[in-house]
Protein backbone atom coordinates (compact mmCIF):
# COMPACT_ATOMS: atom_id res chain seq x y z
CA UNK A 1 0.00 0.00 0.00
CA UNK A 2 1.72 3.14 -1.24
CA UNK A 3 0.23 6.50 -0.30
CA UNK A 4 1.85 9.72 -1.44
CA UNK A 5 0.82 11.73 1.61
CA UNK A 6 2.64 12.64 4.85
CA UNK A 7 2.39 9.85 7.42
CA UNK A 8 0.90 11.13 10.68
CA UNK A 9 0.76 7.94 12.74
CA UNK A 10 0.98 4.18 12.52
CA UNK A 11 -1.21 2.20 14.90
CA UNK A 12 -1.70 -1.49 15.56
CA UNK A 13 -3.91 -1.87 12.49
CA UNK A 14 -4.07 1.49 10.70
CA UNK A 15 -1.86 4.07 9.07
CA UNK A 16 -3.00 7.69 9.27
CA UNK A 17 -1.98 10.24 6.62
CA UNK A 18 -2.41 14.00 6.37
CA UNK A 19 -4.81 14.64 3.47
CA UNK A 20 -4.81 18.43 3.88
CA UNK A 21 -7.68 20.84 4.50
CA UNK A 22 -8.29 19.49 8.00
CA UNK A 23 -8.71 15.92 6.80
CA UNK A 24 -6.95 12.62 7.39
CA UNK A 25 -6.73 9.42 5.38
CA UNK A 26 -7.24 6.32 7.55
CA UNK A 27 -5.92 3.16 5.91
CA UNK A 28 -6.83 -0.20 7.45
CA UNK A 29 -4.17 -2.88 6.96
CA UNK A 30 -4.64 -6.63 7.26
CA UNK A 31 -2.66 -6.69 10.51
CA UNK A 32 -4.36 -8.18 13.54
CA UNK A 33 -3.63 -7.49 17.19
CA UNK A 34 -4.43 -9.46 20.31
CA UNK A 35 -3.56 -8.91 23.95
CA UNK A 36 -2.08 -5.51 22.98
CA UNK A 37 0.42 -7.09 20.56
CA UNK A 38 0.46 -6.95 16.76
CA UNK A 39 0.70 -10.50 15.41
CA UNK A 40 3.19 -11.33 12.64
CA UNK A 41 0.58 -12.96 10.39
CA UNK A 42 -1.93 -10.82 8.46
CA UNK A 43 -5.56 -11.80 7.83
CA UNK A 44 -6.38 -11.39 4.11
CA UNK A 45 -9.11 -8.81 3.38
CA UNK A 46 -9.40 -7.83 7.04
CA UNK A 47 -8.74 -4.15 6.32
CA UNK A 48 -11.41 -4.09 3.64
CA UNK A 49 -13.96 -5.67 5.97
CA UNK A 50 -13.20 -3.19 8.76
CA UNK A 51 -13.54 -0.26 6.39
CA UNK A 52 -16.74 -1.42 4.69
CA UNK A 53 -18.38 -2.27 8.00
CA UNK A 54 -17.40 1.04 9.62
CA UNK A 55 -18.78 2.98 6.66
CA UNK A 56 -22.06 1.05 6.93
CA UNK A 57 -22.32 1.61 10.68
CA UNK A 58 -21.63 5.35 10.43
CA UNK A 59 -24.73 5.58 8.24
CA UNK A 60 -26.83 3.46 10.61
CA UNK A 61 -25.79 5.43 13.69
CA UNK A 62 -26.09 8.93 12.22
CA UNK A 63 -29.62 9.52 13.64
CA UNK A 64 -28.44 8.69 17.17
CA UNK A 65 -25.50 11.06 16.84
CA UNK A 66 -27.73 13.83 15.49
CA UNK A 67 -30.11 13.44 18.43
CA UNK A 68 -27.17 14.23 20.74
CA UNK A 69 -25.98 17.16 18.63
CA UNK A 70 -22.96 15.07 17.64
CA UNK A 71 -21.68 13.73 14.30
CA UNK A 72 -19.17 11.26 12.84
CA UNK A 73 -15.84 11.91 11.18
CA UNK A 74 -16.39 10.13 7.84
CA UNK A 75 -16.10 12.39 4.79
CA UNK A 76 -15.83 9.76 2.02
CA UNK A 77 -14.78 6.18 1.40
CA UNK A 78 -14.70 6.77 -2.36
CA UNK A 79 -12.46 9.81 -2.74
CA UNK A 80 -9.28 7.94 -1.69
CA UNK A 81 -6.06 6.97 -3.53
CA UNK A 82 -6.50 4.02 -5.87
CA UNK A 83 -3.70 2.12 -4.10
CA UNK A 84 -5.83 1.89 -0.94
CA UNK A 85 -9.32 1.80 -2.44
CA UNK A 86 -11.68 -0.30 -0.36
CA UNK A 87 -9.56 -0.11 2.78
CA UNK A 88 -9.36 3.65 3.39
CA UNK A 89 -11.61 6.43 4.66
CA UNK A 90 -11.21 10.17 4.25
CA UNK A 91 -12.17 11.68 7.59
CA UNK A 92 -12.21 14.95 9.44
CA UNK A 93 -9.20 15.66 11.61
CA UNK A 94 -10.22 15.68 15.28
CA UNK A 95 -8.81 16.54 18.66
CA UNK A 96 -9.19 13.01 20.06
CA UNK A 97 -10.30 12.54 23.66
CA UNK A 98 -8.01 10.35 25.83
CA UNK A 99 -10.68 7.77 26.72
CA UNK A 100 -11.81 4.52 25.14
CA UNK A 101 -15.56 4.45 25.66
CA UNK A 102 -16.50 0.82 26.31
CA UNK A 103 -20.11 -0.35 26.51
CA UNK A 104 -21.06 -3.82 27.72
CA UNK A 105 -24.41 -5.51 27.38
CA UNK A 106 -23.13 -8.96 28.31
CA UNK A 107 -20.49 -10.22 30.69
CA UNK A 108 -17.39 -11.49 28.90
CA UNK A 109 -13.60 -11.50 28.77
CA UNK A 110 -11.81 -9.27 31.25
CA UNK A 111 -15.17 -8.10 32.56
CA UNK A 112 -16.00 -11.63 33.70
CA UNK A 113 -12.66 -12.02 35.47
CA UNK A 114 -13.06 -8.77 37.39
CA UNK A 115 -16.67 -9.52 38.24
CA UNK A 116 -15.67 -12.91 39.66
CA UNK A 117 -13.11 -11.16 41.88
CA UNK A 118 -15.09 -8.13 43.00
CA UNK A 119 -18.73 -8.37 41.90
CA UNK A 120 -18.18 -5.27 39.78
CA UNK A 121 -16.34 -3.93 36.75
CA UNK A 122 -14.22 -1.15 38.25
CA UNK A 123 -16.87 1.14 39.82
CA UNK A 124 -19.91 -0.44 38.14
CA UNK A 125 -21.57 -2.85 40.59
CA UNK A 126 -23.35 -5.82 39.05
CA UNK A 127 -25.91 -8.24 40.54
CA UNK A 128 -24.83 -11.62 41.90
CA UNK A 129 -25.15 -14.85 39.96
CA UNK A 130 -23.83 -13.73 36.58
CA UNK A 131 -21.62 -15.99 34.50
CA UNK A 132 -19.60 -15.72 31.31
CA UNK A 133 -21.98 -14.64 28.56
CA UNK A 134 -24.77 -13.42 30.86
CA UNK A 135 -26.89 -10.53 29.61
CA UNK A 136 -26.58 -7.59 31.99
CA UNK A 137 -29.74 -5.99 33.40
CA UNK A 138 -28.79 -2.80 31.54
CA UNK A 139 -25.82 -1.93 29.32
CA UNK A 140 -22.98 -0.40 31.33
CA UNK A 141 -20.20 2.09 30.61
CA UNK A 142 -16.76 0.73 31.54
CA UNK A 143 -14.15 3.08 30.01
CA UNK A 144 -10.42 2.59 29.70
CA UNK A 145 -7.32 4.55 28.84
CA UNK A 146 -6.00 4.55 25.27
CA UNK A 147 -2.70 2.69 25.22
CA UNK A 148 0.13 3.16 22.77
CA UNK A 149 1.23 0.23 20.58
CA UNK A 150 2.76 -2.45 22.81
CA UNK A 151 1.24 -1.03 26.00
CA UNK A 152 -1.87 -2.14 27.85
CA UNK A 153 -5.22 -0.40 28.10
CA UNK A 154 -6.17 0.33 31.70
CA UNK A 155 -9.76 0.15 32.93
CA UNK A 156 -10.68 3.36 34.74
CA UNK A 157 -13.55 4.55 36.88
CA UNK A 158 -15.94 7.34 35.97
CA UNK A 159 -14.18 9.79 38.28
CA UNK A 160 -11.02 9.34 36.22
CA UNK A 161 -12.96 10.11 33.04
CA UNK A 162 -14.25 13.29 34.68
CA UNK A 163 -10.69 14.24 35.62
CA UNK A 164 -9.51 13.65 32.04
CA UNK A 165 -12.25 15.45 30.10
CA UNK A 166 -14.40 17.32 32.64
CA UNK A 167 -17.62 16.29 34.38
CA UNK A 168 -20.00 17.57 31.71
CA UNK A 169 -18.12 15.95 28.84
CA UNK A 170 -17.76 12.70 30.79
CA UNK A 171 -21.52 12.49 31.30
CA UNK A 172 -22.06 13.22 27.60
CA UNK A 173 -19.63 10.47 26.61
CA UNK A 174 -21.33 7.94 28.85
CA UNK A 175 -24.84 8.72 27.62
CA UNK A 176 -23.86 8.79 23.94
CA UNK A 177 -21.80 5.61 24.23
CA UNK A 178 -24.73 3.73 25.76
CA UNK A 179 -27.19 5.13 23.20
CA UNK A 180 -24.94 4.05 20.32
CA UNK A 181 -24.49 0.63 21.88
CA UNK A 182 -28.24 0.15 22.31
CA UNK A 183 -28.90 1.05 18.69
CA UNK A 184 -26.05 -1.15 17.48
CA UNK A 185 -27.30 -4.06 19.59
CA UNK A 186 -30.81 -3.60 18.23
CA UNK A 187 -29.60 -3.68 14.61
CA UNK A 188 -27.34 -6.66 15.31
CA UNK A 189 -30.17 -8.57 17.02
CA UNK A 190 -32.35 -8.13 13.95
CA UNK A 191 -29.55 -9.82 11.98
CA UNK A 192 -29.30 -12.72 14.43
CA UNK A 193 -26.18 -11.44 16.20
CA UNK A 194 -25.55 -10.61 19.86
CA UNK A 195 -23.43 -7.48 20.32
CA UNK A 196 -21.84 -8.40 23.63
CA UNK A 197 -19.65 -5.32 24.00
CA UNK A 198 -17.86 -2.69 21.97
CA UNK A 199 -15.71 0.40 22.24
CA UNK A 200 -16.05 3.83 20.68
CA UNK A 201 -13.59 6.67 20.33
CA UNK A 202 -14.60 10.31 20.21
CA UNK A 203 -12.91 13.58 19.38
CA UNK A 204 -13.77 17.24 19.10
CA UNK A 205 -14.33 18.91 15.76
CA UNK A 206 -13.15 22.36 14.78
CA UNK A 207 -16.30 23.83 16.36
CA UNK A 208 -15.76 21.95 19.63
CA UNK A 209 -18.60 19.52 18.95
CA UNK A 210 -18.40 15.85 19.86
CA UNK A 211 -17.53 13.60 16.90
CA UNK A 212 -17.48 9.79 16.66
CA UNK A 213 -14.14 8.74 15.16
CA UNK A 214 -11.90 5.76 14.44
CA UNK A 215 -13.70 2.50 13.47
CA UNK A 216 -17.20 1.57 14.56
CA UNK A 217 -18.72 -1.78 15.58
CA UNK A 218 -16.25 -3.98 13.75
CA UNK A 219 -14.94 -7.43 14.74
CA UNK A 220 -11.80 -5.65 15.96
CA UNK A 221 -13.63 -3.33 18.33
CA UNK A 222 -16.57 -5.52 19.34
CA UNK A 223 -17.63 -8.98 20.48
CA UNK A 224 -20.20 -10.45 18.09
CA UNK A 225 -21.87 -13.76 18.95
CA UNK A 226 -24.32 -15.82 16.89
CA UNK A 227 -27.67 -15.37 18.65
CA UNK A 228 -28.67 -18.93 17.76
CA UNK A 229 -25.88 -20.43 19.87
CA UNK A 230 -25.75 -17.92 22.74
CA UNK A 231 -25.69 -19.88 25.99
CA UNK A 232 -24.41 -18.23 29.21
CA UNK A 233 -21.96 -20.18 31.31
CA UNK A 234 -19.11 -20.72 28.87
CA UNK A 235 -17.11 -18.86 26.21
CA UNK A 236 -19.31 -18.11 23.21
CA UNK A 237 -18.69 -18.88 19.54
CA UNK A 238 -17.89 -15.54 17.93
CA UNK A 239 -17.57 -13.58 14.71
CA UNK A 240 -14.68 -11.53 16.07
CA UNK A 241 -11.01 -11.96 16.89
CA UNK A 242 -11.76 -13.91 20.06
CA UNK A 243 -11.00 -16.97 17.92
CA UNK A 244 -7.43 -15.71 17.53
CA UNK A 245 -7.17 -14.91 21.25
CA UNK A 246 -8.31 -18.45 22.07
CA UNK A 247 -5.75 -19.97 19.71
CA UNK A 248 -2.97 -17.86 21.21
CA UNK A 249 -3.95 -18.97 24.71
CA UNK A 250 -3.97 -22.64 23.67
CA UNK A 251 -0.58 -22.24 21.97
CA UNK A 252 1.09 -21.48 25.28
CA UNK A 253 2.20 -17.97 24.31
CA UNK A 254 3.23 -16.07 27.43
CA UNK A 255 2.08 -12.63 26.13
CA UNK A 256 5.58 -11.29 26.84
CA UNK A 257 7.76 -12.79 24.12
CA UNK A 258 7.09 -11.97 20.45
CA UNK A 259 3.76 -13.55 19.39
CA UNK A 260 3.84 -16.65 17.19
CA UNK A 261 2.85 -16.93 13.53
CA UNK A 262 -0.74 -18.01 13.00
CA UNK A 263 -1.27 -21.35 11.20
CA UNK A 264 -2.97 -21.27 7.81
CA UNK A 265 -6.17 -22.82 9.14
CA UNK A 266 -6.45 -20.18 11.88
CA UNK A 267 -5.89 -17.42 9.30
CA UNK A 268 -8.58 -18.85 7.01
CA UNK A 269 -11.07 -19.35 9.83
CA UNK A 270 -10.48 -15.83 11.13
CA UNK A 271 -11.04 -14.31 7.70
CA UNK A 272 -14.22 -16.33 7.37
CA UNK A 273 -15.52 -14.93 10.68
CA UNK A 274 -14.81 -11.32 9.69
CA UNK A 275 -16.53 -11.73 6.32
CA UNK A 276 -19.48 -13.51 7.94
CA UNK A 277 -19.93 -10.65 10.40
CA UNK A 278 -20.05 -8.13 7.56
CA UNK A 279 -22.44 -10.16 5.43
CA UNK A 280 -24.85 -11.08 8.21
CA UNK A 281 -24.99 -7.57 9.68
CA UNK A 282 -25.34 -5.67 6.42
CA UNK A 283 -27.20 -8.22 4.29
CA UNK A 284 -24.64 -7.53 1.58
CA UNK A 285 -22.19 -9.90 -0.07
CA UNK A 286 -18.52 -9.15 0.54
CA UNK A 287 -16.59 -9.01 -2.71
Amino acid sequence: MTVDLPLVARGKVREVYDAGDGRLLLVASDRISAYDSVLPTPIPDKGRVLTALSVWWFEQLAPVLTSFGASHHLVSADDVPASVAGRAMLVRRLDMLPVECVARGHLSGSGTKEYERTGAIVDVALPPGLVEGSRLPEPVFTPSTKAEVGEHDEAIDFARVEALVGAGRAAELRELTLALYRRGAEIAAAAGIVLADTKFEFGLGADGGLVLGDEVLTPDSSRFWPASSWAPGAPQPSFDKQYVRDWLTSSGWDRVSPPPELPDDVVAATRERYVAAYEQLTGRRFA
